[in-house]
């Protein structure tokens, strides 16, 4: 499968627009922040850019950051911008014709900067030992529509958690399934080629994530996609499909569960792209200079990662008051409608 999605990736598809279905392309309403970062690019990057979401997460000015299938460089080049001259970015993809794309610009990219901090290596996420990264040498990880598509997620996870500094995220947008696809639909190369075949079922991606020592993944946002393609659609029945964006911390203590201790937060701004608010996902938007009451892993996410300087932070772990209400293991997707399904996490 890593041979045809090469072959999908570097020869089949030369434009976005080549595409059968819209998973693998990004609809996220793109902040206004963000829209002059994405006028320096080139021309050519973006044309072979497949992602499916939005991987910028806040405050990363000075930070190292890693793409795991960096493709023609699109988020590279974005994310470059956001490091600063002072940070760092390494994009890893195994597709040779992808690769050429993005270090055909790297000067180009770095005349718009004012400054070169980007390298791409060519490689397997599911085996970044092999391109010399070592442990705990990241502060942030990002992906975009791409490990669905690798045949080897237990590994993928691994790498990252192994390469993360404490407290650093794996921040990612990717493809899921409201059940597990049978093997025809797996093992159907067209599928897996449009981030169908490969998608996880939700809540084996939960556990994979918590097997690896993400124990609290947190979704950010989640979007429907639409199977327009009749044949597709045909073969994929009564599936449902989402993108949608989690952010997996690498922390210590974080519990199975939201508990709650009795703790709050109160957001300060401060952040630049988050001046009326702070999203940490989609259930905690916590406006500026409000007392904003928290569990015990939310608390841990801001007060233990870089986020801990724009926030004041109210009690301790010493009381436990049980578990927060609404905490349950549905579908945590929106519906076409935009109507949240019942028992979405505090």
């Amino acid at each position: 499968m890593l041979e045809s999605v090469q072959n999908y990736y570097g020869k089949v598809l030369q434009h976005s627009n080549d595409l059968k279905t819209s998973a693998c392309c990004d609809v996220s309403s793109m902040p206004d922040w963000l829209k002059p970062l994405l006028a320096k690019l080139h021309p050519q990057v973006t044309e072979r850019y497949y992602g499916c979401g939005l991987v910028a997460p806040a405050v990363l000015e000075g930070a190292r950051v890693l793409d795991l299938g960096s493709g023609s460089g699109r988020d590279c080049y974005l994310l470059a911008q956001l490091v600063g001259s002072q940070g760092q970015v390494v994009g890893v993809d195994m597709t040779v014709e992808q690769l050429a794309v993005a270090n055909a610009h790297l000067q180009y990219h770095a005349e718009q900067f004012g400054f070169a901090n980007i390298e791409f290596r060519q490689g397997y996420i599911e085996n970044l030992e092999a391109l010399g990264l070592s442990d705990a040498s990241f502060d942030v990880i990002v992906s975009n529509c791409v490990i669905n598509l690798s045949p080897d997620k237990d590994s993928v996870l691994r790498e990252a958690y192994r390469l993360l500094k404490k407290g650093g995220e794996l921040y990612f947008s990717d493809i899921y399934a409201d059940r597990r696809l049978p093997a025809a639909l797996r093992e159907d190369e067209l599928l897996y080629g449009e981030c169908l075949g490969g998608a996880l079922y939700w809540n084996d991606f939960h556990n994979l994530a918590k097997r690896h020592g993400f124990a609290d993944p947190r979704l950010v946002e989640d979007r429907p996609i639409a199977i327009t393609d009749p044949k597709l659609a045909a073969k994929l029945g009564n599936t449902r499909f989402y993108s949608a964006t989690y952010r997996l911390f690498k922390l210590d203590d974080l519990e199975p569960a939201c508990e709650d201790h009795g703790q709050a937060v109160i957001y300060h701004g401060g952040i630049s792209e988050a001046v009326h608010s702070f999203v940490l996902d989609k259930h905690h938007h916590i406006e500026t200079g409000k007392v904003f009451p928290v569990c015990g892993n939310t608390y841990r996410m801001l007060h233990d990662s870089r986020f801990a300087p724009y926030f004041s932070f109210i009690g301790d772990f010493s009381q436990h008051f049980g578990i927060f209400q609404g905490c349950g293991s549905v579908l945590p997707y929106d519906n076409a409608n935009g109507s949240a399904n019942p028992g979405a996490c505090c």
